[in-house]
């Protein structure tokens, strides 16, 4: 019998980079309706202003690399990688900190790499860390939600980003950082005393991520990513907050669902962990990336001086994902496994 002389790979399907990155993005919405309607139009317009930038330095980085604009731009990675940053950005962030933000990802952890595929570390996340490092000031000036606070329009929305002088608003701190700082009230004190605390979580955010488990259930269920690396790391952050909650006193860390519904926590399990560049490739290293950072997201939110440690654990597990992999690789199509041995 004559064999067929094809080369691998021998599946084909309708799936590609472009396919990918538009499902990432119709994922998103949910989350990001629910963040306008308790934060009003900031998000959007930092969504906006942050796509823009990001075709604008991949454009320029592109012909500075002699790489075809057209057919990279069309891959729609830029704009994904934009709207995860600005996602994670306060709603009325000004201009020039998307800016900075956006160049870091787009300039230093994409294309100085090498681009897409070729980067080590999640380009969003380096940008937000970048941001967070050089203006804390500016990245923690988050807006009260509805319900606590004023609801800025979309006028005023612009009016903060790109005329940041002239725009007097209520900045608030996060659930995160109220939980932190806390060390004279109980939990139901604080929950009853304090009008950013909703039903299970931050008012506004609880729903947020939420709002961005169901884009992510979505993903999942259209196999863009496996579930490993996210249930991983929502197990291991559950257990953490389980292994250390005391029952709500004043030096509490928080129940599980505090941290699974708060901060960044599903935006970060579906659409930053499930990076498939930076991410660890074999599905036993998915199940340890995910568990890892899960564990360091707590440890630096509970002891640590950030709040909302997402980006610096995704930016440590990126660093180590290589190494994972190199210990958890498959056994090779016959032959045995060492271990059986």
């Amino acid at each position: 019998m004559a064999l067929m002389r094809i080369t691998s790979p021998h599946a084909h399907g309708p799936m590609s980079t472009t396919r990918v990155m538009q499902s990432v993005l119709l994922a998103t919405v949910p989350g990001i309706l629910v963040l306008t309607h308790f934060f009003g139009y900031g998000t959007l317009v930092n969504i906006v202003w942050g796509a823009m930038l990001a075709l604008l330095f991949e454009s320029a980085a592109l012909r500075l690399r002699g790489r075809p604009v057209s057919f990279y731009l069309k891959d729609y990675s830029a704009v994904v990688t934009a709207t995860l940053l600005c996602i994670a950005l306060p709603p009325y962030a000004p201009w020039w900190l998307i800016v900075v933000g956006i160049a870091s990802a787009i300039l230093i952890a994409k294309h100085l790499y090498g681009g897409l595929g070729y980067n080590p570390f999640n380009p969003a996340m380096v940008g937000y860390v970048v941001l967070l490092i050089s203006f804390p000031v500016q990245m923690t000036a988050w807006s009260p939600p509805r319900g606590a606070g004023e609801l800025h329009g979309l006028v005023a929305a612009l009016e903060a980003c790109f005329t940041p002088g002239n725009f007097d608003g209520v900045t608030m701190a996060t659930p995160l950082d109220l939980l932190k700082q806390n060390n004279a009230l109980l939990m139901e004190d604080l929950w009853q005393q304090t009008p950013l605390f909703g039903r299970w979580a931050g008012l506004g955010w609880e729903w947020a991520n939420i709002a961005f488990l169901a884009g992510g259930l979505w993903l999942l269920y259209q196999r863009i990513f496996t579930w490993h690396a996210p249930a991983a790391m929502l197990a291991s952050l559950g257990l953490m907050a389980a292994l250390f909650y005391d029952g709500g006193s004043s030096a509490s860390g928080g129940s599980p669902l505090f941290h699974w519904l708060s901060g960044a926590t599903m935006l970060g399990a579906f659409f930053i962990v499930t990076d498939p560049v930076t991410s660890a490739v074999s599905l036993r290293g998915k199940l340890i990336y995910g568990a890892l950072i899960g564990v360091l997201v707590y440890l630096i939110r509970a002891w640590g001086n950030y709040p909302d440690a997402l980006a610096f654990a995704v930016l440590i597990m990126n660093f180590a994902a290589p190494f994972i992999d190199h210990y958890t690789q498959p056994t090779t199509y016959g032959h045995r496994d060492e271990g059986s041995k």
